[in-house]
């Protein structure tokens, strides 16, 4: 059995202390503090105002584009409030190129990968919370190789801002130019780096130009079930959409696909979500990888119908992507029907995720942030 030290939820882990953090940016700042920090620069206030709608509104970084302030205070109030967090190192793309893969790479060398997924009604972005993952789920790319350090606020936000930049550019064809939803299902953790995720979404969703404005309902955030962060997140008055990693109904099997088990059982867990649906009123979503003769037995679907019907809850059965030195493979589809059927014989809504961005290693569980992916296009 893997075995998993228990993670400090707090705004910081301790590795996360010793890490050196991004330059301050004007997204790990609501507007008042913007503003704060513009005029003891010897600028008038109303110049955040200004540079955030460049950067949330515009969803300009080019100090030279930003004609509405002075020549002379513009790379300087760029260089202090919009300093470079990400770098782009490729991006990969395929269904006829809506679904991008972007990989960064950070201040401090380490490298995160996020994806955009463009759809006829609606363009998508997954997002990195952590660079790299502490977690240890062994069917997992990114879980299997540790955790680097936690992301800063304005370092989340800006993987979507710059893919709302790539959506707003018309290179995603057939989806809509603007970016309307925003899973933190990338690389990472969420709620291990509580803080700055709540941060991070408040950012999202507060209207221009404090914010990119997206609607709280359009935002998802997942997690492998830290109870107590499950907790908190329901007494934040937010309305994002709750998504449970749970992968097995019995903590037999649970302890072993998802090690954070061993702390906080599955009983608790569908407690603390049961209690997240109640504050909200927001279903929350239940994500099932389907492995071959691993969790995909007949009496574990049943299993999983008893105990989600007549919950606020929908199940999102994930057919295994595959990922590097990996022993388990995808359920074969007829297994994964008769799960469905006996999920919804239960009563309980289920639907099967589309496999979106297999081919470029951009599908759940694959994200590993790798630099000698082959095939790539220049970001």
């Amino acid at each position: 059995m893997t075995s998993l030290p228990v993670i400090p939820i707090g705004p910081d882990s301790p590795a996360s202390r010793r890490a050196k953090m991004p330059p301050r940016h004007l997204a790990d700042l609501d507007l008042a503090g913007r503003q704060e920090l513009v005029t003891s620069l010897g600028e008038p206030a109303f110049r955040a105002r200004q540079l955030s709608n460049h950067y949330f509104g515009r969803l300009v970084r080019d100090p030279a584009q930003m004609t509405d302030l002075p020549a002379a205070a513009r790379e300087r109030l760029a260089g202090e409030l919009m300093p470079t967090l990400l770098t782009p190192v490729r991006e990969l793309a395929c269904d006829d190129g809506a679904t991008r893969k972007a990989l960064w790479r950070l201040h401090d060398g380490a490298l995160v990968e996020s994806v955009l997924m463009g759809y006829p009604d609606r363009v998508t972005v997954c997002i990195s919370s952590q660079a790299g993952c502490g977690m240890a789920c062994p069917f997992c790319a990114t879980g299997q190789a540790g955790l680097t350090r936690n992301l800063s606020t304005a370092e989340i936000v800006d993987q979507a801002v710059y893919l709302a930049g790539v959506a707003a550019s018309g290179v995603v064809a057939g989806s809509p130019p603007r970016l309307s939803r925003v899973v933190f299902m990338g690389m990472g953790e969420p709620l291990a780096n509580y803080a700055r995720v709540i941060a991070a979404v408040r950012r999202l969703c507060a209207p221009a130009p404090e914010g990119l404005g997206l609607s709280q309902r359009h935002i998802t955030v997942s997690t492998v079930g830290l109870v107590p962060a499950i907790r908190r997140l329901a007494e934040e008055d937010l309305s994002v959409t709750l998504a449970l990693s749970l992968h097995a109904p019995d903590d037999d099997l649970r302890d072993e696909l998802v090690p954070v088990n061993q702390r906080w059982k599955v009983a608790e867990v569908l407690d603390a979500s049961w209690n997240y649906a109640a504050r909200t009123g927001r279903r929350v979503s239940i994500e099932y990888a389907m492995i071959r003769d691993v969790n995909d037995q007949p009496w574990r679907a049943d299993l999983l119908g008893r105990l989600l019907a007549g919950r606020l809850a929908h199940v999102n059965l994930i057919p295994l992507n595959p990922t590097p030195g990996s022993k388990w493979d995808a359920s074969p589809k007829p297994v994964e029907r008769e799960f469905v059927r006996r999920l919804r014989a239960a009563g309980v809504s289920t639907t099967v995720r589309d496999t979106r961005g297999r081919e470029i290693d951009g599908a759940c569980g694959q994200l590993a942030a790798a630099e000698d992916d082959k095939g790539g296009v220049p970001a």
